[in-house]
């Protein structure tokens, strides 16, 4: 299987090597913004092909798929253009930064049936996956969820300490994270919502600190507090407060209420969240099925946070 990575930053590196450790795939051309950072990635992963368009990745001879890591403003425009040339393609999350270009790509993707997946990675993370299953099988029910996503973003930096080109969200990125989880690991829709936000930041004109509860069918809550402000542990850490015990989720690691470990390296095949993510994608083409995380899957999220704009 032939595919294109387009964003050679932060996730575009996971992704990369994420890929290496599934068999019968080749990744054939990497596209970034600057030519010769994104050569270097390639030749650094032994890449045939560098482009600064996504265009003329999509037109090398013979692929099949693309994984998009490119800025969140593009995402759905780029998605659509990837399905629009017969490619199968994985969104980094979030899918766009608005309800319509989220119901757009999800259009595109019903006329051409093509793969279409979003890159929801908690859906992924052993730590989630040991949690979901017991759930579906009776052994868990969640009460509430509360849920931490902190970082410290004062400047315009990625995740590796470098320049971003553009602006991340909490709104559109961090929060659709719990949000979808939410309503995944509760099988119910979110009926109601409440959200408050700080003050925007003078120059990148983003909320720094976001609140947002929600409630579903019926009655399991959610609390998600996210900040850009948060100068400590950063990272996203959910409390399971269940009817049969408490749990807590640090991405791919998992411990109790008293910070006792729980052994999930059994979940599946890799500890690596990521990895997973794109096994399914890969998985998903080979076997002609829906993924999980299917831009229809996602999409409920979307309208959630389109209610919580609404409210902003």
């Amino acid at each position: 299987m032939k595919i294109i990575v387009a964003g050679a930053g932060a996730f575009g590196i996971k992704h990369l090597d994420a890929l290496r450790n599934i068999k019968g795939v080749e990744v054939v051309a990497v596209v970034g913004r600057q030519l010769e950072p994104t050569r270097a990635t390639a030749e650094r992963y032994g890449i045939p092909n560098t482009f600064t368009e996504l265009g003329e990745a999509l037109a090398v001879k013979g692929v099949d798929a693309a994984i998009l890591c490119t800025p969140t403003q593009i995402h759905a425009a780029q998605a659509i253009e990837c399905m629009r040339a017969g490619v199968h393609v994985q969104v980094e999350i979030p899918l766009a930064d608005s309800l319509a270009d989220a119901e757009a790509v999800n259009r595109v993707q019903k006329e051409t049936g093509l793969v279409c997946m979003v890159g929801h990675t908690r859906r992924f993370n052993p730590s989630h996956q040991y949690l979901h299953r017991k759930i579906v099988a009776g052994e868990l029910s969640i009460q509430q969820m509360d849920v931490q996503t902190y970082f410290f973003r004062r400047s315009n930096m990625n995740a590796l300490g470098q320049p971003r080109s553009w602006t991340d969200h909490l709104l559109w990125h961090h929060a659709a994270h719990t949000v979808d989880l939410f309503q995944y690991q509760t099988g119910e829709d979110i009926v109601a919502v409440n959200a408050l936000q700080g003050p925007l930041h003078p120059e990148l004109g983003i909320a720094m600190d976001m609140s947002i509860q929600m409630k579903t069918t019926r009655g399991k809550i959610c609390t998600l507090s996210l900040s850009f402000n948060n100068d400590g542990p950063l990272g996203t850490f959910f409390r399971y407060i269940c009817d049969n015990g408490t749990c807590i989720a640090r991405y791919d690691d998992l411990v109790d209420g008293r910070e006792k470990p729980i052994d999930v390296s059994k979940v599946d095949v890799s500890m690596n969240g990521i990895e997973l993510q794109d096994r399914e994608f890969v998985a998903a083409i080979r076997d002609k099925r829906e993924p999980n995380a299917s831009v229809a899957q996602v999409l409920p999220c979307y309208r959630v946070l389109h209610r919580i704009e609404q409210q902003l």
